[in-house]
């Protein structure tokens, strides 16, 4: 075991009694989840920063000692990457999200340059047993899951919003959504069941007006996929009914046809009985028709609103009316209408 002094913590670390004195293992498990400790070998000029267990983003450079999680991600726009299959110090990895996922890149994207490399330095232990000086490798989430549990909402209307693709908008429409059903005296709790860790969307949502949030990082998961999405998203909604709520928001990160889980939630019948509200987040029209005939063909479910850049001005909204005869707005600059539509498809109103 030995001792160095941390720069910066990722946010896949909250969680965990861990401070900027680390305790290093040689003796790294190499699995997901397993917080390691890395030296920052090169400078970036985009895609250069970490978000920190406080929410706040830092730019990392080179020589920084970072904490984050073994991992893996596979985004459609940032990049991707596997677990690798051993680890130990002296290896190099790469930063794979802010949020501080590390694992092995397989593909980059041009807009973000190449990831930050990071020599690895040890295993992060953490001292679970009080008074005593031996450490465990600590991992990703305060909870832990457990199997896929019953679903019980308690009657409590579930919002979900899930997207075409990754940044089409999802995030800006709970916000939005969220925003206008405080507006209205109502108690909105929120979390985000899909992606890869980063709390970034949770603290949007939070800002909005949301009373409680979680993500499914706080259960120990680093990348969802679709053996861990249905529990996880169970597990949220039980818990966050259990505190009742008058709504509960989600976000399914990524996208319909994605890798991380959205396809084995929205196929779970027990879930699909609790959804009151699906908003779709479009990209553009076709994307927009693709989507709500992809709900309904695959999962038997009906949109209940567009929204996302699709929507950006009239254009989109019309088409989308006459060709899919559902409801279009923009988060944006329909963001008081898009809450509106929610709230009265809710049966919400005063």
């Amino acid at each position: 075991m030995k001792t160095v002094l941390a720069d910066k913590i990722g946010s896949v670390a909250l969680h965990k009694s861990i401070s900027q004195e680390l305790h290093l293992s040689p003796e790294i498990p190499c699995e997901e989840g397993i917080l390691i400790a890395v030296e920052v070998l090169n400078n970036k000029a985009t895609y250069n920063k970490l978000e920190l267990i406080s929410g706040r983003m830092a730019q990392l450079k080179r020589g920084d000692i970072i904490v984050g999680a073994l991992g893996h991600r596979n985004a459609l726009f940032g990049y991707s990457g596997h677990l690798p299959e051993t680890v130990k110090p002296g290896d190099i990895l790469q930063l794979l999200n802010i949020g501080g996922v590390i694992g092995v890149c397989d593909s980059i994207n041009a807009n973000f340059g190449q990831p930050f490399e990071g020599k690895v330095l040890g295993a992060v232990l953490e001292f679970p047993h009080l008074g005593e000086r031996v450490g465990v490798p600590a991992r990703v989430g305060g909870e832990t899951l457990d199997g896929l549990p019953p679903l019980d909402t308690q009657g409590i209307p579930i919002v979900a919003l899930a997207g075409t693709c990754m940044d089409s908008g999802k995030t800006a429409a709970a916000c939005a959504i969220v925003s206008r059903l405080r507006h209205n005296g109502l108690t909105v709790d929120a979390f985000k069941a899909t992606g890869v860790a980063l709390r970034r969307d949770i603290l949007a949502m939070e800002d909005a007006g949301a009373r409680n949030t979680l993500i499914f990082s706080d259960f120990g998961v680093v990348a969802s996929s679709n053996e861990t999405g249905p529990a996880v998203t169970r597990t949220m909604l039980n818990k966050l009914c259990a505190k009742k709520p008058d709504v509960v928001v989600f976000e399914l990160g990524d996208g319909l046809l994605g890798t991380y889980g959205v396809q084995a939630i929205l196929a779970d019948e027990e879930i699909k009985k609790a959804l009151s509200c699906i908003i779709l987040c479009a990209n553009d029209p076709v994307a927009a028709w693709g989507g709500v005939k992809l709900m309904q063909q695959d999962y038997n479910l009906d949109t209940s609103v567009v929204t996302g850049p699709a929507t950006d001005n009239q254009v989109g909204k019309k088409l989308i009316n006459t060709r899919l005869n559902v409801p279009a707005w923009n988060a944006l600059t329909d963001s008081t209408e898009l809450g509106d539509e929610v709230i009265n498809i809710l049966k919400l109103g005063k």
